[in-house]
């Protein structure tokens, strides 16, 4: 949010034209809840004919919106986010007693520190980001000198169906008090294009569930949970207008399914980068880039940062990167891909190209930045 707002992101449903939405986002971690008994053998009518007989399973009970709110509420932290002249609200889910925490990466992207609330304790945490995928809009947080929280159940996302009763909890418009958005799933598998109102950044989340819970700004990064309160989903984002002058229109928002966003918690706790995921403090080389479509081949300087590593080395606009740390760059992707295995602190070769042809190269250290 702008200061005083909350986290916004605009998304279009791929393929179609008009629909906008705006969206305020272990192994090991957290229990798998049964929600039936197994199957118990029978007997043997006859030899040499067997017949088993089982017994059916326990219908599931779905909880009381009261219940669910108690079980389901004490496992997330509202967050703040302050990133330059804005702050972001939203929303995280406790995934550890010691506070290992899930939520959006476009919470967090760009903020100079985070805080969080937690609902079962009402104390306010310092949150180290531990790692964040930008790609797949997730990120982990570890509240500083947190214990014994309660954890969220998680389920299994694959196993949600059309139809199936869920309920999406958050700190909606930023209040800082959890509402629960209650809806069925819609459609599964969906992709989305995204479009952050507070900076204008784009991306594209696929594999989506799709709801018709009215998840609000503030909401993203907190859980879509079923019918008995099992976690099976990361809110990310919705259509919800937040000027109250425009026409609402029906309700349809998306979750990142669990069984997707698990696997990148235990990557981020296994501390391993790859070229999506970050894990550890965010390297910075101070340039804006995009792909140069004439020859050299490379990534095409747009703009420095003042007092960067990228100004200190003498990179200038219109400048066109060719190599980095000794691998060669083609493309604006090959210099991010590039930086996914770097840290604050490496010292780094690079070659470019000016905007008039002339050759340079240097040698820089990159500086440590915010998630991006």
């Amino acid at each position: 949010m702008t200061t005083g707002g909350t986290d916004g992101w605009m998304t279009k449903r791929a393929g179609r034209r008009g629909l906008w939405t705006a969206a305020v986002l272990a192994a090991g971690l957290g229990a798998l809840a049964l929600v039936a008994p197994p199957l118990t053998p029978g007997t043997i009518e006859s030899a040499p004919v067997t017949v088993i007989t089982t017994t059916p399973p326990a219908p599931v009970v779905p909880l009381t919106p009261e219940e669910l709110s108690a079980q389901v509420v004490p496992t997330i932290v509202t967050i703040t986010a302050p990133a330059g002249f804005t702050t972001t609200a939203g929303t995280g889910i406790v995934l550890s007693p010691d506070g290992v925490v899930l939520t959006n990466h476009h919470v967090i992207s760009g903020a100079s520190d985070v805080t969080a609330v937690s609902m079962s304790n009402g104390l306010i945490y310092d949150a180290e980001i531990l790692g964040y995928d930008s790609v797949s809009d997730l990120a982990v947080l570890r509240l500083a000198g947190a214990t014994d929280l309660p954890v969220a159940v998680v389920g299994k996302s694959a196993e949600a169906t059309r139809g199936d009763a869920v309920t999406a909890i958050g700190n909606a418009e930023g209040g800082g008090v959890p509402v629960p958005a209650p809806g069925v799933i819609t459609n599964l598998g969906v992709t989305v294009n995204t479009r952050n109102v507070s900076d204008g950044s784009r991306n594209q989340l696929k594999g989506l569930i799709e709801v018709d819970a009215d998840i609000r700004p503030g909401d993203s990064g907190g859980p879509l949970v079923n019918a008995v309160g099992e976690l099976i989903g990361v809110s990310s984002a919705g259509n919800a207008v937040t000027d109250r002058t425009e026409t609402s229109p029906a309700p349809q928002s998306y979750a990142i399914p669990i069984d997707t966003a698990l696997p990148i918690v235990e990557q981020v706790l296994g501390g391993r980068s790859s070229e999506t995921v970050r894990v550890g403090p965010t390297p910075v080389l101070g340039v804006a880039v995009k792909d140069h479509a004439e020859m050299p081949a490379g990534a095409e300087v747009v703009a420095v940062s003042f007092d960067s590593p990228a100004e200190r080395v003498g990179l200038t606009k219109g400048a066109v990167i060719t190599e980095f740390g000794g691998s060669r760059i083609a493309s604006s992707a090959d210099l991010n891909a590039a930086m996914s295995s770097r840290r604050p602190g490496d010292t780094v070769a690079v070659t470019w190209v000016d905007a008039i042809g002339q050759p340079g190269t240097g040698s820089l250290v990159l500086d440590e930045g915010p998630p991006r």
